[in-house]
């Protein structure tokens, strides 16, 4: 039924072409030249005939770079907390179609809203792959948090390359930036290792990559000793586990709405070996946005993230909501991180 519903100009298309004289090569090539473009991804190579109106994103990163590039999706998928989007997209997105869970997108749906492309991850889709291909050109990212291949994937299939690069060089500009600012400010305390901890009601994630590890990172944070060479990170379920996260700093991840987490952080904040940590005697234990620092997935949460970190130091952060004008607005495998799970680190 979908098929039939999304191809009868494909099938026109196909009768016109073969009642036209035969062209030659050299025009042919010049049409398609002229009319589209290839795009290169995780899942090969896909041809966009242009231009790209109505696109659909199946992983948070995607919905927040094309709100950056100055794309209204005509669909998108359901938000990890904050449901049904997160607040920081809702005025972007107002009236959006939603298509469904980012581990399991409503194909139907998908196909009913008529897109022209839709991007994915192949973390998450590879499985549904051939459906969505089906409906519409599809490209996809390797993993669904690096804001940066998000980024340069959506603009190079919606022609807004120099959009991407305006924001990447900003967000250059402010990581330069920080990375001076902190290292004048700490001396010889710089670099300091960082812990991202996230409470969850019967366990503790200490994370390594991900989102937040790769921004650290960038930023010239080191990895606790506990997390190097531990892939994702670690899940702790004892509070004997507590000296694990000793670092220079700690950065709490919290789900305020929830009790549970919130009576599991209190009741291992209030444990001697909590009291021991580095962060904690040194004060730098500190709560910060999960959507921010995990669940965004793209360049305007890094960049809100970032925002977190000079705020936190106590830093002058010039220029901080200066980010370029958007263009106008179109229609358009670990324990930790299965398919089915959130973000995360994976």
């Amino acid at each position: 039924m979908t098929t039939r519903a999304r191809h009868p100009r494909r099938w026109l298309a196909a009768l016109l072409v073969s009642l036209m004289p035969l062209a030659s090569s050299a025009t042919l090539a010049a049409d398609a030249a002229r009319d589209g473009h290839s795009v290169a991804h995780v899942f090969g190579d896909t041809y966009l005939p242009a231009p790209q109106q109505r696109v659909v994103t199946l992983y948070q990163g995607a919905t927040d770079s094309a709100v950056a590039l100055g794309i209204t999706p005509v669909g998108v998928v359901d938000s990890w907390l904050e449901k049904p989007m997160y607040r920081y997209l809702r005025d972007a997105l107002k009236g959006v179609e939603h298509v469904g869970l980012e581990t399991q997108p409503n194909l139907e749906k998908v196909a009913w809203l008529d897109p022209d492309l839709i991007v994915a991850t192949r973390f998450r889709h590879e499985r549904v792959r051939p459906l969505l291909e089906q409906v519409a050109p599809t490209v996809a990212t390797g993993t669904v948090f690096d804001f940066k291949a998000s980024l340069a994937l959506l603009a190079e299939a919606t022609g807004r390359e120099a959009r991407a690069r305006a924001l990447l060089q900003h967000w250059d500009a402010r990581v330069a930036d920080f990375r001076r600012r902190i290292e004048d400010t700490l001396g010889d305390a710089w670099p300091q290792k960082a812990a991202v901890v996230r409470f969850k009601s019967d366990h503790v994630r200490l994370y390594s990559t991900g989102f937040a590890g790769s921004i650290l990172d960038e930023l010239g944070f080191e990895q606790p000793d506990a997390v190097q060479d531990q892939g994702w990170g670690m899940k702790l379920t004892s509070e004997e586990n507590i000296p694990v996260l000793n670092a220079n700093v700690i950065f709490v991840l919290l789900e305020p709405d929830d009790p549970a987490i919130a009576r599991n952080y209190r009741h291992w904040r209030s444990h001697p070996l909590w009291q021991r940590l580095d962060a904690v005697e040194g004060e730098r234990v500190y709560e910060v946005d999960a959507v921010n620092w995990i669940m965004g997935g793209g360049i305007l949460a890094a960049n809100a993230m970032l925002d977190d970190l000079y705020a936190h130091y106590g830093l002058e952060s010039p220029n901080a909501h200066e980010t370029p004008a958007p263009f106008a607005t179109c229609a358009v495998s670990t324990p930790a991180c299965a398919h089915d799970q959130e973000p995360a680190g994976c």
